[in-house]
């Protein structure tokens, strides 16, 4: 079927055959280049597929890819995650505050305490203990 196939520029088929032949890349980026350059010599999508032993689909997205924004297929887009809850200058007033003297009539910190006391002092608008901690564990690891 002609719609499978795709048509690669020369440069961009010397410099897969560059990359592939390099064998320091990720074994995603080497599937996905090998998808290309096989669709690029007449083979079917299943048949790359098999193969490749990824999905029909895998290679049709790869293919489809490659034709919206080239060989920038090849390689995973960054993903924009979870925001983090808390910047750094907000952890710097919470690592100070754990470092001060606790609370009248307590013998030290909790995290409990912490988290209670940061939202308390506006330094966040929610922060739980376990996020406390996580922040108190980077900065001690960091400190040696």
């Amino acid at each position: 079927m002609q719609k499978d196939h795709v048509k690669l520029s020369q440069p961009d088929q010397d410099f897969l055959i560059t990359l592939l032949a390099k064998g320091q890349i990720s074994a995603r980026v080497s599937k996905r280049a090998t998808a290309l350059l096989e669709l690029h010599r007449g083979k079917t999508l299943n048949a790359v597929a098999q193969t490749l032993q990824v999905s029909s689909f895998s290679v049709a997205t790869w293919r489809d890819g490659y034709r919206e924004v080239g060989l920038l297929v090849l390689y995973d887009q960054p993903r924009s995650g979870r925001p983090p809850q808390i910047d750094g200058t907000q952890r710097a007033k919470l690592t100070a505050l754990a470092c001060s003297s606790p609370p009248q009539g307590r013998a030290r910190w909790t995290l409990r305490l912490l988290a209670d006391k940061a939202v308390e002092l506006g330094y966040c608008e929610n922060l739980s203990h376990t996020a406390t901690r996580r922040i108190l564990k980077k900065m001690t690891s960091d400190r040696i």
